[in-house]
C-alpha cells in the first residue's frame, strides 16, 4: 500500500544527498557546507528529478536555525571577546559598515531600493561561523593570537546580526518594505516609531527575564537532571531548553527564534555542565544544521550563474576582495602586522548561515528581491569553495617570509600559521621508540610511567598546551591530531604504539595507518566494549585493553586476596 510521506521523504533524501555531496566536498578539501547546499539544489524545484516539500523543508530549517543559534550561544565567550576587544569590536563594526556600503552601491547599480541594498550588503558582510572555525581548527590557529582576533571578530559579527534580525522587521517600513505588516504599521500615525519602540521593549523584557530568572533557572534544571544519572534525560533536557526558550521568546515576547535560542545557549554556557550540554546536543544540532543548509540550497536558482554572470561576479568580488580588503586595512590600521592582517582577511572572505537567514528574512519582508537571495547563495557557494585557496596563498606567503634571511629582523612577530605548519611537518628523529597517542587520564598515567623508566618516547596530543608542557620537561611531543598527522611519529622506525584516546573511531583510523606503515609494530589500544575491542583488533591492534574488563578483574583480584571475607575495615 502506497503511503504519502513527504516529511520522511524530505528528510531521507535530503540527508542522503547531503551525505553524498558532503563526502565528495570533503574529499576535494572543500567545506562540506558546499555539498549540503548542492544537495538542496538537487532536490529543489529548479532541477529535474525528485522535488522535496519546500514547506516542510522550511519548518525543518527553522529547527536548524534554533539549534545553530543555540550552539553559537553555547560557545559564546565574553572573556575571549574582551581579550581582543580593542581590535575585534571596532574592526568588525567598521568592516560590516564597509561591506554594507559596497552592497548598497552594487544594489543601486542593479536598480534595487535602498532597503534591498541594506539587506544585501549586511548579508555579504558576515562570515560563516562554521566555515571560519573549521578553517582555523584545521590549521591549529584557534588558540593563536591571530585565531583569537578572528574568533572575537566573528563574535561581534554574530551579535550584530542577532540584533539585526530583531530590529529589521520593526524598521522594514522605513526601508520601503511592501509587506502587509509594514504597510499596516506605516499607515498609522506614529506607527513606525511605535512598532520600533514595542519591538525594543519586548527584546529588553526578554533579556531581563533571561538574566533575572533564566540565569538561575536553566542551570538549576540542568543540574537537577544531571543528578538523575540519566544521559537520555540530560540530552532531552538540553534540547527542551533550546527549543522551549526559542518558542517562548517568539510567542510571548515576539522576538525571533534565533535570539531566543542564542540567549538560551549563552545562559547555559555559564554552567559547569555547558561542555557536556554541547556534546550531548551536537548530533542533533549537526543533523538539523545540515537540513537547514539543504533547505537553503532548495531555494537557489542555479541558472543565475549563466543568466547573470556579471552580477554573480560582482557579488563574489565584494565577498572575497572588497570585504577582505576592508578587514586587511582595518587590522593594519590598528598596528598589527601584515601576516596577521592577511590571516584575518582570508578568514572573513566567505559568507554562510547568517547571510542565508538574513536573506530569507529580507525576502519575507519584501525588502530584498528574490534575485538578491539567489546572488547571496551563489556568492556563498563560490566563496566557501575558494576559501581554502586563500588560506593556502596566505600560508605560502608566510613560508616565504619565514624563509627570508632577514625574517628575524622584521617588525612582525612570528605567525602561528608558519609555526603550526612546521610543527605538523616535524618528524621525530627517534628510532625503536614508543609512540603514545593521547596524554589524558589514561595516556597520562602510561606516559608518566614510560618517562620515569627512561623509555624513548614520542607523544602526540591534540591539545597544544599539553604538548607544550611535555616539551618543557624535555619530552619529544607535538600538538597535532594523529589521524591526519601520524607521519610526525616516524611510525616506520617505531617499536611500539600506544593509542590511549577514548574515541574508538579515531583510534581505528590511527591503528590502520600505523599497521600499514609498520606491519611488525606492537600496537596497544583501549576500548570501552567488546564491539570496540573487536573493531580495533580488526584494524590491526596487537592488544586491546577493555576498561570494564580490567576493572572487573581488579575487583575480583581484591576479593581473592581476602578469601575469608574478613572485615578488616570494620570497627
Amino acid at each position: 500500500m502506497a503511503h504519502d510521506t513527504p516529511l520522511i521523504a524530505t528528510i531521507v533524501v535530503g540527508l542522503s544527498l547531503a551525505f553524498l555531496f558532503g563526502t565528495i566536498a570533503q574529499r576535494l578539501r572543500i567545506s562540506p557546507i558546499v555539498g549540503y547546499l548542492l544537495a538542496g539544489v538537487a532536490i529543489g524545484p529548479f532541477t529535474p528529478g525528485f522535488v522535496a516539500d519546500q514547506g516542510l523543508a522550511n519548518e525543518l530549517a527553522e529547527i536548524g536555525i534554533i539549534l545553530l543559534m543555540f550552539g553559537v550561544g553555547l560557545h559564546f565567550s565574553m572573556s575571549e571577546l574582551l581579550a581582543v576587544r580593542t581590535i575585534a569590536v571596532p574592526g568588525a563594526i567598521v568592516q560590516i559598515a564597509s561591506a554594507t556600503v559596497m552592497g548598497l552601491v552594487l544594489a543601486a547599480g542593479f536598480g534595487w531600493s535602498v532597503g534591498a541594498g541594506v539587506v544585501f550588503g549586511l548579508a555579504l558582510s558576515v562570515a560563516s561561523t562554521v566555515v571560519l572555525l573549521r578553517a582555523l581548527q584545521e590549521r591549529r590557529l584557534v588558540k593563536s593570537d591571530q585565531g583569537r582576533i578572528a574568533v572575537g571578530w566573528l563574535i561581534v559579527e554574530d551579535l550584530v546580526m542577532v540584533l539585526t534580525l530583531v530590529i529589521l522587521p520593526a524598521i522594514a517600513p522605513l526601508l520601503g518594505s511592501q509587506s502587509s505588516e509594514a504597510a499596516a504599521a506605516s499607515a498609522q500615525p506614529g506607527g513606525l516609531a511605535l512598532a520600533l519602540a514595542i519591538t525594543l521593549l519586548k527584546v529588553v523584557a526578554f533579556i531581563a527575564v533571561m538574566l533575572l530568572f533564566g540565569r538561575k533557572l536553566i542551570p538549576a534544571i540542568l543540574h537537577h537532571i544531571a543528578h538523575t544519572g540519566s544521559r537520555e534525560l540530560f540530552r532531552l533536557g538540553v534540547l527542551t531548553i533550546a527549543l522551549g526558550v526559542a518558542f517562548i521568546a517568539a510567542k510571548l515576547f515576539g522576538v525571533s527564534f534565533a535570539l531566543g535560542a542564542f540567549f538560551a545557549g549563552m545562559i547555559l554556557s555559564e554552567s559547569p555542565l555547558s561542555q557536556q550540554a554541547a556534546n550531548e546536543s551536537l548530533p542533533l544540532r549537526d543533523a538539523f544544521a545540515v537540513l537547514f543548509f539543504v533547505s537553503v540550497g532548495m531555494l537557489f536558482y542555479p541558472y543565475i550563474v549563466v543568466e547573470n554572470p556579471l552580477r554573480v561576479l560582482a557579488t563574489v568580488a565584494i565577498i572575497i576582495l572588497g570585504k577582505s580588503l576592508a578587514a586587511w586595512l582595518i587590522v593594519l590600521a590598528f598596528g598589527h602586522g601584515m601576516r596577521t592582517a592577511l590571516l584575518i582577511a582570508a578568514s572573513l572572505a566567505q559568507i554562510g548561515e547568517f547571510s542565508f537567514i538574513l536573506a530569507g528574512l529580507g525576502v519575507t519582508l519584501k525588502l530584498l528581491p528574490v534575485e538578491g537571495r539567489e546572488l547571496i547563495l551563489a556568492g556563498a557557494l563560490i566563496s566557501i569553495m575558494l576559501n581554502p585557496l586563500l588560506f593556502l596563498l596566505v600560508e605560502k606567503y608566510n613560508d616565504k617570509v619565514a624563509a627570508a634571511p632577514d625574517a628575524a629582523a622584521g617588525t612582525n612577530p612570528p605567525l602561528a600559521t608558519a609555526k603550526s605548519r612546521s610543527e605538523i611537518a616535524y618528524v621525530t628523529p627517534k628510532t625503536d621508540h614508543t609512540v603514545l597517542i593521547g596524554f589524558g587520564r589514561v595516556g597520562g598515567i602510561v606516559g608518566e610511567r614510560l618517562i620515569a623508566e627512561g623509555t624513548p618516547l614520542f607523544v602526540m596530543d591534540d591539545r597544544d598546551e599539553t604538548a607544550a608542557a611535555l616539551k618543557s620537561r624535555g619530552v619529544d611531543a607535538v600538538g597535532a591530531n594523529a589521524v591526519t598527522d601520524l607521519a610526525s611519529a616516524n611510525i616506520k622506525a617505531a617499536k611500539r604504539l600506544v593509542v590511549a584516546i577514548p574515541d574508538c573511531f579515531e583510534a581505528g583510523q590511527i591503528v590502520a595507518q600505523a599497521r600499514v606503515a609498520n606491519p611488525g609494530l606492537k600496537i596497544v589500544a583501549r576500548a570501552h566494549s567488546d564491539a570496540e575491542a573487536k573493531y580495533l583488533k580488526d584494524y590491526g591492534a596487537s592488544d586491546v585493553v577493555q576498561g570494564s574488563r580490567e576493572t572487573a578483574a581488579a575487583m575480583i583480584a581484591a576479593l581473592d586476596a581476602d578469601p575469608a571475607g574478613s572485615a578488616s575495615g570494620a570497627t
